[in-house]
């Protein structure tokens, strides 16, 4: 049995994280030497008890295994362990990094050029409009989008992604056979072949339980450079999410939503603490990051003191979409859903051209989602 091989056995056995993981692989050199142990053996490891050594004594590890390794290959699934190239710098680095990663697709560069977008299952509106405007704003800034795949926040950020031409990755709380929520499925696979992917810890076929989507939530954070919350009650996840975030001493942003909304306060109590940065648009985030990069624009004449001024493109050089929508804020403010109305384009391509028009300083909007000209 190789090393890997073992990874993955000793991933599939309830019971073995990484931290029983190390304490296995320090008592007998190396993840391969576990097998063939007896019980007893096993049970004198510090943190492993009899049921667990039982457990892993007695295991069909063969079977097992060429089964998994089956199961993956047909589903089109690479399995990268930590003895992998492939495997995720990144993750590495984690207090419990995944002894796995299934993937399905392809992992874009991480955390450099990735941000979470997270937030409530329940989210209002106003949660959907934010997250679709500050997923837009990411891909077209050359982010890629990490989420979890569940319903409310998670679905959009990863259907805006898609909708923009971006990367995305769903990370997901079970087996890659056990895909949830259901309705998601046809989504995970558009993921895929719009060039992201779509990835797990678990085994192939592990269900999902209440205990293991916070195991999801550390990959999520650990994933990306940044961790912005759209929308979140005060018992979401994804605050356990911005929490994990900051421990792996990442950027965490929120927000700000409706004072009455019970879904905003998850996000008040992360700015309040000073745990999160305020935003209301991706370049707030870029701000935050202290990268205060805006793709798009033309670098202007140098200002004083060695600065760079930047000045907005012409009307001129505006696509047909583009000056159509521009034309249409000539003189008003119009939301989103209006000029989703009046401009006859579906939400995706209209983000995409109102994110080329913020970029191009032409089109400005708040966290009312109004747009107008911009005064600059």
């Amino acid at each position: 049995m190789l090393d890997r091989e073992a990874c993955i056995v000793l991933n599939m056995i309830s019971g073995v994280g990484y931290v029983k993981y190390t304490a296995l692989r320090e008592a007998f050199g190396s993840p391969s030497a576990v097998f063939g142990r007896s019980a007893e053996e096993l049970r004198r490891v510090s943190g492993i008890g009899q049921a667990l050594a039982g457990r892993i004594a007695s295991y069909e590890w063969e079977k097992e295994l060429a089964a998994e390794l089956e199961l993956a290959d047909k589903a089109g699934v690479r399995i990268l362990t930590l003895f992998d190239e492939g495997y995720p710098d990144v993750l590495r680095h984690l207090y419990d990094p995944p002894l796995c990663l299934y993937v399905r697709g392809r992992l874009p560069a991480l955390p450099e050029n990735a941000v979470a977008v997270v937030g409530s299952r329940r989210m209002s509106a106003y949660g959907e409009r934010m997250t679709r405007s500050i997923t837009s704003e990411a891909v077209a800034a050359g982010y890629s989008v990490i989420s979890g795949l569940a319903f409310g926040v998670d679905t959009v950020a990863h259907r805006t992604a898609v909708e923009c031409g971006g990367l995305t990755v769903a990370v997901l709380g079970g087996g890659l056979m056990h895909i949830h929520p259901q309705e998601n499925v046809p989504l995970a696979r558009e993921i895929v072949q719009s060039g992201g992917a779509v990835c797990t810890e678990f085994p192939m076929n592990f269900p999902v339980s209440r205990t293991s989507f916070p195991r999801r939530n550390r990959i999520v954070a650990g994933m990306a450079r940044a961790t912005i919350v759209t929308e979140a009650g005060p018992a979401s996840g994804a605050l356990i999410t911005a929490r994990l975030a900051l421990e792996n001493g990442r950027d965490v942003f929120a927000v700000p939503g409706h004072a009455d909304n019970p879904q905003a306060h998850g996000g008040h109590r992360l700015i309040r603490e000073g745990a999160a940065g305020l935003v209301e648009n991706f370049g707030d985030v870029l701000d935050g990051m202290g990268i205060g990069f805006l793709p798009g624009l033309r670098p202007g004449e140098a200002v004083s003191e060695g600065g760079v001024a930047y000045v907005p493109d012409s009307p001129s050089d505006l696509s047909a979409e583009a000056q159509k929508v521009y034309e249409l804020l000539d003189g008003r403010e119009l939301s989103f859903d209006t000029l989703v109305e009046e401009s006859g384009f579906d939400t995706g391509s209209l983000l995409a051209v109102l994110m080329r028009l913020e970029m191009k300083m032409l089109v400005e909007h708040g966290a009312d989602q109004v747009y107008r000209r911009s005064g600059r």
